[in-house]
């Protein structure tokens, strides 16, 4: 773990101070420092774009920037449209921490260029549906766990239907993303499948919440705990996809470029 002084850093440390702030008792201003990271995020995301010279997702770096930059706009839609306001965007906050921390003190940010697998038309949809698709469920998580918290209060209910409208909003993205991976893989390696470590996880992730949500289908919100206990194993499957695989040995395979 070390601090380093380039732009992007700079700005990465600038987010997670706002963020940090946003937690503080500070009135009003809690709500703009955590909308002033997400500002700072989208400019280290286009310096860092400008500094590749490509749409940066190449590198564990780039991708944990990337979930960086989706933090604060989704976080915004979830309050807007799927009555997240029963959970602080302080919770929120503290995810987008989380999720830069590695990338401004652990993940080599030198810049690399794009191998030949990687310059194609689907490189930026597919890994774009996957970052989306991950916050929302990782957002999804939080409010499962704050249901698990709240035990048999009158905010368990409601933190239920909003942990599960936040999959419903996630799935159909990580749905695209493994649909466009399968594509993608036709037309680099010659199959639509080719039982790669990644692959695998990514589809053991995506059936995860294909159980849960056909347990909530037909059990509703009568086993709630059992229903957040469901999200939160998805998105244990979320982060063994997207660290475990990656950065683990174990797993070499044709996705090793994303390290």
């Amino acid at each position: 773990m070390q601090f380093t002084f380039d732009v992007v850093h700079i700005l990465i440390y600038v987010t997670i101070a706002f963020w940090l702030f946003s937690a503080l008792p500070l009135g009003k201003w809690k709500r703009r420092y955590f909308f002033l990271g997400g500002l700072v995020m989208v400019a280290a995301f286009v310096f860092r774009w400008i500094d590749t010279s490509h749409a940066p997702l190449r590198s564990m770096f780039d991708v944990f920037l990337a979930l960086g930059v989706v933090v604060a706009p989704l976080w915004w839609f979830c309050e807007r449209f799927l009555g997240a306001r029963m959970i602080s965007h302080t919770a929120a906050a503290m995810v987008g921490v989380c999720v830069l921390l590695p990338a401004g003190l652990v993940f080599d940010a030198q810049p690399q260029t794009l191998p030949p697998a990687l310059q194609s038309p689907l490189f930026v949809p597919h890994v774009a549906a996957y970052m989306l698709a991950y916050m929302i469920l990782f957002l999804a998580g939080m409010t499962a766990a704050r249901q698990l918290l709240a035990g048999r209060s009158d905010r368990a209910g409601p933190l239920e239907q909003l942990s599960h409208r936040m999959v419903c909003l996630g799935f159909p993205l990580l749905t695209l993303g493994l649909v466009l991976g399968a594509v993608w893989g036709k037309l680099c390696w010659g199959d639509y499948w080719n039982w790669d470590p990644k692959e695998l996880w990514s589809l053991a992730t995506w059936l995860a919440f294909t159980a849960y949500l056909h347990w909530r289908r037909w059990q509703g919100g009568r086993f709630a705990k059992t229903n957040a206990a469901l999200v939160l194993a998805g998105v244990a499957c979320v982060i063994l996809t997207l660290l475990w695989v990656n950065v683990s040995r174990l797993f070499p395979g044709m996705h090793r470029y994303a390290g």
